[in-house]
């Protein structure tokens, strides 16, 4: 699951706001905005969540959930690494984050 800190951090990470994730993830801007006002684990529709999720792991984004491996031993976000093992056990580029856009 994921937190609503952990979405912030992503947001952040990601340098996007609510209406932006929300483009992303192709759920309206209110279920974003009631999702980061939850207390602590994000409460939704299932199908949202999934979305929510895909979207950050297309954008390159890592939700570290509690127990899972991390330097500091608790929840998070994290940039995925840039590559990926291949088959023949070397590294190849994963693809490009997708450029953040800013409101200028």
């Amino acid at each position: 699951m994921i937190t609503a800190a952990q979405m912030r951090a992503a947001r952040a990470l990601l340098g996007i706001d609510q209406r932006q994730l929300a483009e992303l993830a192709g759920i309206s801007v209110p279920t974003i905005q009631r999702m980061e006002a939850s207390a602590d684990v994000v409460r939704g529709n299932v199908d949202s969540l999934m979305r929510l999720l895909a979207a950050f792991d297309g954008a390159g984004i890592e939700v570290i959930n509690e127990g899972a491996a991390s330097t500091d031993g608790g929840r998070g976000v994290r940039l995925k690494s840039k590559t990926k093992p291949s088959e023949s056990g070397t590294a190849e580029p994963s693809a490009p984050l997708p450029a953040a856009r800013t409101n200028s």
